[in-house]
């Protein structure tokens, strides 16, 4: 059996050192403070002084190795110990190896397919457990937000288009109606109802507002500012 151990860094790898340092303070807070998490890179050491991590490449795989708590582009922040693999080397070897193929470059996004998802496949071939929920709780967290976005935004497109319907359909019950009853002088107690000819007008100010008003665009980028 060996054991396997996560590195867990702070990513501060911005040439800015105003923003590494927000960084820092942001998951001192959301992790040290309040428990929630923050913005994390990890790696994954068994067998050897060697960690495996991923990220993002243009061309070949994705899979990278650094001296273990040595990665020169972020700040170690802390070890922590999954379990025992019953993984042989050359297990662990042939696990690597798969990954190697599987996990590609390109295919990196820091939300949905980022260095802390890699060390949950790794530990789960490893048969240990994942990384603390609060590694990668940052990303999971933005990404299920997009997905709440953008069907909210597919919801109200939705909502939009049958509720121009129905005013449509009431707009014609009203015309209808309108055309035959008999017309007569609009008196004191229904004056805060209005005439027939007054609704259908206010039905064709909502039909044209529904049709014109902006919903959010699903595929925008939520990052662009407005």
């Amino acid at each position: 059996m060996q054991e396997v151990v996560a590195h867990v860094y702070d990513v501060t790898n911005s040439p800015s050192a105003k923003t590494n340092n927000t960084v820092t303070r942001i998951n001192c807070i959301f992790k040290d403070c309040i428990g929630l998490g923050g913005i994390f890179h990890s790696a994954i050491q068994v067998y050897g002084t060697h960690e495996w991590s991923f990220g993002y490449r243009e061309r070949g795989s994705g899979v990278f190795h650094c001296s273990t708590g040595q990665n020169q582009f972020y700040t170690h922040r802390q070890s922590i110990v999954l379990g025992e693999t019953h993984c042989s080397r050359s297990e662990v070897n042939k696990i690597l190896k798969e990954l190697i193929r599987a996990w590609t470059g390109d295919s990196y996004d820091p939300l949905s397919k980022n260095c802390n998802h890699f060390c949950d496949a790794f530990c789960e071939k490893l048969g240990v457990r994942k990384l603390p929920g609060w590694v990668n709780r940052f990303a999971n967290t933005c990404n299920t937000a997009m997905g709440i976005t953008q069907n909210a935004a597919s919801c109200l497109r939705q909502a939009k288009a049958e509720i121009g319907s129905a005013i449509k359909v009431a707009s014609k019950f009203i015309a209808t109606q309108a055309s035959n009853s008999p017309r007569r002088p609009k008196s004191q107690s229904d004056g805060n109802q209005g005439s027939p000819h007054d609704m259908i007008s206010r039905l064709k100010y909502m039909i044209s507002f529904c049709s014109t008003s902006q919903i959010p665009d699903e595929t925008a980028d939520p990052t662009e500012s407005s």
